[in-house]
């Protein structure tokens, strides 16, 4: 293992790090930054690196576990959750992370292989950061009455609809986040509590998806290339842990807007790269 391959890894670590909380699109980064910079593919060939790429994002999941433990513990029975108003209110609870997250999971495993031969393509991460844009910037000018001011104020129906929207994040470019902390907004939560559910969510789901594509590829994890996937998953797990926290401080102050832009201002220049 060469000092290149060790810089790719913490590199691309670094990008799903950074990029996978924010609405910005981390497989749009990824794949811009592995495309037109660093071409992982070259270095041990495209299974590799497609198993790589599912294995920094376990390092993401588990930046959100750690942040949000008394949350999961909470979740699951076997802790109860203190300082916040669910100890005596209603609270958010397993069946509203299943019904937000079953709209995206059917859509995923039915779609899964139409989507990654043809979509991972910087065309269409282009399109997805221009529309993806435009949402959220709908989401804060046209948003309704509040509704949902924490996590645990979110009703069912409220689950299902940000679930709905969480499809659109199939489509590279367009952000998970983006996607759902926009719709969340757009349903009567507040930013904080659509953050809040988009993170929660995002164990499962992403879990779930990596979990079927280490069974994917499960040929390519050899010792030869376990270095390579180390560093890239321990870069990812401590650059998210200090996104992710920084992201829930910042989200409340600057709204949605900042984001759009700056997704408009590299989609604009990833078209005059490319053409």
């Amino acid at each position: 293992m060469n000092m290149w391959e060790i810089f790719v890894a913490i590199v691309l670590g670094l990008v799903e790090g950074l990029t996978e909380f924010a609405p910005v699109s981390s497989t749009g980064h990824m794949i811009i930054v592995d495309d037109l910079w660093l071409n992982s593919k070259e270095l041990f060939g495209s299974e590799v690196a497609n198993a790589f790429k599912v294995v920094i994002q376990l390092g993401s999941i588990l930046a959100v576990v750690v942040l949000f433990w008394g949350r999961f513990m909470d979740l699951l029975g076997l802790k109860k959750l203190k300082g916040t108003s669910a100890v005596n209110g209603p609270k958010l609870n397993l069946l509203q992370i299943f019904v937000g997250l079953l709209p995206a999971g059917v859509f995923g495993l039915l779609f899964e292989d139409y989507i990654d031969d043809k979509l991972f393509t910087i065309e269409t991460v282009i399109i997805g950061l221009f529309v993806g844009a435009f949402l959220m910037i709908a989401a804060d000018k046209f948003h309704p009455k509040l509704t949902a001011e924490t996590v645990d104020q979110i009703t069912y129906k409220q689950a299902l609809g940000v679930g709905l929207i969480q499809c659109l994040s199939l489509w590279p470019g367009f952000s998970r986040s983006g996607s759902t902390i926009s719709g969340g907004v757009l349903l009567g939560m507040s930013y904080r509590a659509a953050s809040d559910f988009t993170f929660i969510m995002a164990v499962p789901i992403m879990a779930g998806a990596s979990l079927l594509k280490i069974v994917k590829y499960w040929d390519s994890f050899t010792p030869e290339v376990l270095p390579f996937f180390i560093a890239g998953f321990i870069s990812a797990f401590i650059f998210a842990l200090f996104c992710i926290r920084f992201f829930l401080i910042l989200i409340n102050k600057v709204k949605l807007t900042p984001f759009a832009i700056y997704r408009i201002v590299l989609a604009v220049i990833l078209l005059f790269i490319i053409w």
